[in-house]
């Protein structure tokens, strides 16, 4: 007989049935499982949620994902790539507002004048900071080299979604080929971590082909690799990709959306003090998609500070919100947002995981 909802909340830990029955949970369970969580994250985390500043700085691509709006052989996306005066200027928006922190995110490339460009962009975005600014990039797949060269450089953080544990359904929704490895995705984050990162990963949650299994592995696979922050939101099809034929297969939009409420609850309990993005593909599905994800355990949030004229074409997915804002409005309306959570905002603050600093001073 299977434990119920109240019996796997009282436990200290959670097996693969424990969590596909929270991830089955009806809206009566689903409360309660929301309830513990809320109070894991204000034990553990605190009630303050920190923003990561997001510059989207460029959509060309080398891979060809294919659930990605921006995937290479999309022939429909306008391409772009900002300036470094345009990067940088983002960056000092970020600093002069008080976010503690921003995100340098792009489509993945691997060559040496882009890996060099990096670099002397994080070294800018520190020098005009005064070093105050944290610095968070999720920039892909690189060698273990370049990893620490950007670190050296002053990236401190590092976001490289795996977006399914299961192998099998990774080569369903990528190619299979030197470009899309899965072992090298895997091998990549214990790069991040020997090079010093907080090292974040992620997935994408209501996939076609996807199990409840898939999802409490993705859980397991976070916490048996030790990760320090979280970025995982529903999964959203975009109609220039290949996996848009499998629409009819896929759960309602709102079924996506509290099953990746739902994913965020159970592993702020599983991995209490790490960091987890109140991700902005929620918001496309709710209004205040974002908050929701906040009272349930989530503890960041990024605010987009990309040049408005360019954030249409960075579409991973579809229906992306706020893309009709300037930085300036974007600002405005989450901070607003936070305080309808009951959260407060820790303005210049790096926002650093709990979990890096316990794991690191072992």
């Amino acid at each position: 007989m299977s434990k119920s909802v109240e019996e796997i909340l009282l436990q200290d830990d959670f097996n693969k049935e424990d969590i596909v029955r929270l991830l089955k949970s009806d809206k009566i369970e689903r409360n309660k499982l929301y309830k513990k969580s809320a109070e894991i994250k204000s034990k553990y985390v605190g009630n303050l949620v920190h923003f990561r500043g997001l510059i989207e700085f460029s959509n060309v691509c080398e891979k060809d994902c294919l659930y990605c709006g921006i995937r290479k052989s999309n022939s429909d996306a306008n391409r772009y790539n900002l300036s470094d005066e345009e990067i940088i200027g983002a960056a000092k928006f970020a600093y002069e507002n008080r976010y503690g922190s921003v995100v340098l995110q792009g489509g993945e490339l691997t060559n040496k004048s882009y890996v060099g460009r990096i670099e002397n962009l994080l070294k800018e975005i520190k020098r005009v900071s005064n070093g105050e600014l944290g610095i968070t990039i999720s920039l892909g797949e690189e060698d273990e080299a370049t990893y620490k060269r950007w670190f050296d450089a002053g990236a401190h953080r590092y976001l490289l979604r795996i977006e399914s544990s299961n192998e099998d359904l990774y080569y369903k929704i990528h190619p299979k080929d030197e470009m899309h490895n899965y072992q090298n995705r895997l091998e990549c984050l214990k790069r991040l971590q020997r090079s010093g990162y907080q090292t974040g990963t992620g997935v994408m949650i209501g996939l076609p082909f996807q199990t409840y299994d898939d999802l409490a592995n993705d859980i397991l696979l976070m916490k048996e690799l030790d990760i320090d922050m979280c970025g995982m939101g529903p999964y959203i099809e975009h109609t220039d990709t290949p996996l848009y034929e499998f629409k009819d297969t896929l759960m309602p939009l709102e079924e996506r959306f509290n099953l990746t409420l739902k994913m965020i609850a159970i592993l702020r309990i599983v991995m209490k003090d790490i960091n987890i993005a109140a991700a902005t593909a929620l918001q496309a599905i709710d209004k205040i998609g974002r908050e929701k994800a906040i009272k349930v355990g989530a503890n960041i949030i990024m605010p987009n500070i990309t040049p408005g004229k360019y954030r249409d074409d960075y579409a991973l997915y579809q229906n992306k919100p706020c893309t009709d804002e300037e930085a300036d409005d974007c600002a405005n309306c989450l901070e607003a947002r936070v305080n309808i959570t009951g959260d407060s905002i820790g303005y210049g603050e790096w926002g650093d995981s709990n979990h890096f600093k316990r794991r690191t001073s072992k």
